[in-house]
């Protein structure tokens, strides 16, 4: 049944006024944490995503952050209801939690949670999440490569009400600081995230204040009727069908690979279901992930491919449908490993739908790309014996599309992360970079090219390090379309003592100082016969060096 528009007496220019005074809410809270918090993950890579609900958990709106964090954040706050009834809640309350029961993804992902109140009444949530760079677990990182169940992975917070009116409970503070790595940096970090959700609840009031309770409310309906009603309008563009697409994991970790995503797309008039059956089962190490991150994919494709300019709340996704089997790897039990599938798996199911929909899609799908978080972790200890923790993920070649090459080096689909700047990387860490260049010959080959991945050298200064490693096409490569030719595979090279050495794609490896850590990142998928492409294209990719 189509959606209908909310009746309300809501002037069009007081509806604007307030969808972008929520809108930038949503974006200031990401301002701010990244100006407060201690981690260069958060600070300079902006891994954090924040968003606005109403009483019920309704995704109301968001800012440009990660997209798998948002998908998630769907569901955030209507599970943490189940578990803290809105009679509990009280203003100033601010809750940390990472479950996965909770709208959760992996554990390194805490979210806060602070209820907005006006006049007495729960009116609204503030939520953010935050990449803590440690979490616990059985390596520093908390990226526990051949993890066989999720203790391994690090800690897990309960609905824990940190904050409330009073200040912090310096109690459960402890008995988290307790638990994870790099103390004084978490501190920060969570005090950072107290402070997003302390200014958006002040300026959620002022909203309230200025337009009154009913006419805010009435606005948030109106927010999530109208995507409804375009994303049904976007499917019903699509022709009635069954499509079906698939894609693979490299392994999972610990030796057994490759796994398959596979999905059905069935399109019915104005709704689609995306059916996991042919999946693979449960996976022994970490690339396993939860019902929420793959929901988290589903909403993302669709929001790409069918309505980019769709407002992203709770009324998008309303006449989407997903069919996860509990036990696949896509909604894994309570006690899987879960710390690679948030973003490795979860754009595996991505790349699979853009499989399954491009035949029906003409020229708007293009060829595979660094769907990949491509991530090394470097931990270890400084010359004063305090611990670091560098997470940095890393972007590819982009595929090429129907029309165009693909760009190079850059992040495609879910991992919307900047890079951490040379200066920064040598400042807080034991480091040198001693190169950063993009990748000769990573581009796939056809009449419209893929992008060049990128190569970026880590030069060890300190005496005890190590580097975990969890990414993806490193054995599978980015596909192409049309007759071209895939991008090159990931590679990460140790170079010591004059040799070079293979570091796998899931892998934790013991480093010393002077070692050099080479990272070359893949590159973008081809489309159409290279023999078609335009002979001084074909010239102009010598001259530049990218073949």
């Amino acid at each position: 049944m189509s959606a209908k528009i909310p009746s309300t007496l809501v002037d069009p220019i007081t509806l604007e006024v307030i969808r972008n005074a929520v809108l930038s809410i949503a974006e200031e809270m990401a301002v701010i944490m990244m100006r407060s918090a201690r981690a260069p993950l958060l600070k300079e890579a902006g891994d954090l995503s924040c968003a606005i609900t109403d009483a019920a958990g309704r995704l109301v709106a968001q800012g440009r952050d990660i997209p798998i964090h948002l998908g998630v954040m769907a569901f955030t706050v209507k599970e943490f209801l189940k578990q803290v009834p809105p009679e509990r809640l009280r203003p100033g309350d601010v809750y940390f939690t990472n479950l996965k029961e909770v709208g959760g993804n992996h554990l390194p992902d805490v979210k806060a949670i602070r209820p907005v109140f006006h006049e007495d009444e729960l009116v609204a949530f503030a939520i953010n999440l935050a990449h803590w760079p440690d979490i616990g677990g059985a390596i520093a990182g908390s990226y526990y490569p051949t993890a066989t169940e999720i203790y391994q992975e690090g800690l897990q917070i309960p609905p824990l009400k940190l904050f409330d009116d009073r200040g912090v409970d310096r109690t459960y503070l402890e008995l988290i600081l307790r638990n994870v790595r790099g103390r004084e940096e978490r501190e920060g970090d969570i005090l950072a995230q107290y402070a997003t959700n302390a200014v958006a609840a002040e300026r959620l009031d002022e909203v309230f204040q200025a337009h009154g309770r009913k006419v805010v409310l009435d606005c948030f309906d109106r927010f999530l009727a109208e995507s409804e009603q375009q994303m049904r309008a976007a499917i019903r563009e699509l022709p009635d069908g069954r499509y079906e697409g698939e894609d693979f994991l490299d392994d999972d970790g610990l030796g057994s690979g490759p796994i398959p995503i596979r999905v059905a797309v069935q399109v019915r008039g104005e709704e689609a279901t995306f059916d996991f059956t042919g999946t693979s089962r449960q996976v022994r190490g970490p690339l396993n992930t939860t019902f929420f991150a793959t929901c988290s994919a589903v909403f993302y494709a669709c929001k790409t491919l069918l309505g980019p300019d769709i407002a992203p709340n709770d009324g998008a996704y309303r006449c989407l449908r997903v069919n996860a089997p509990p036990g696949a790897i896509l909604n894994a039990g309570p006690e899987a490993p879960v710390v690679g599938g948030n973003h490795e798996t979860s754009m595996r199911v991505v790349d699979a739908i853009l499989r399954a929909l491009a035949p029906v899609l003409p020229g708007r799908v293009g060829a595979g790309g660094p769907t990949t978080s491509g991530l090394t972790l470097l931990t270890g200890r400084r010359a004063d014996g305090s611990t670091f923790l560098f997470y940095e993920p890393h972007g590819g070649g982009e595929g090429a599309t129907a029309w165009r090459d693909g760009t190079n080096a850059v992040r495609v689909h879910m991992s919307n992360v900047m890079n951490t700047p040379i200066e920064v990387v040598e400042t807080e860490y034991p480091l040198r970079i001693e190169g950063y260049a993009l990748r000769p010959g990573s581009a796939g080959r056809g009449r419209f090219r893929g992008g060049l991945g990128l190569r970026r050298a880590y030069r060890i200064l300190a005496e005890e390090a190590q580097v975990t490693t969890m990414l993806e096409r490193a054995i599978v490569p980015p596909w192409c379309l049309d007759g071209g030719a895939p991008g090159a595979p990931y590679r990460i090279t140790l170079e010591r003592d004059g040799a070079a050495h293979p570091v796998q794609g899931k892998e934790t490896v013991v480093l010393r100082r002077g070692d050099l850590l080479v990272v070359e990142t893949c590159g973008g998928g081809g489309v159409g016969p290279p023999e078609a492409r335009d002979p001084a294209l074909r010239e102009a990719d010598r001259a530049d060096g990218y073949l």
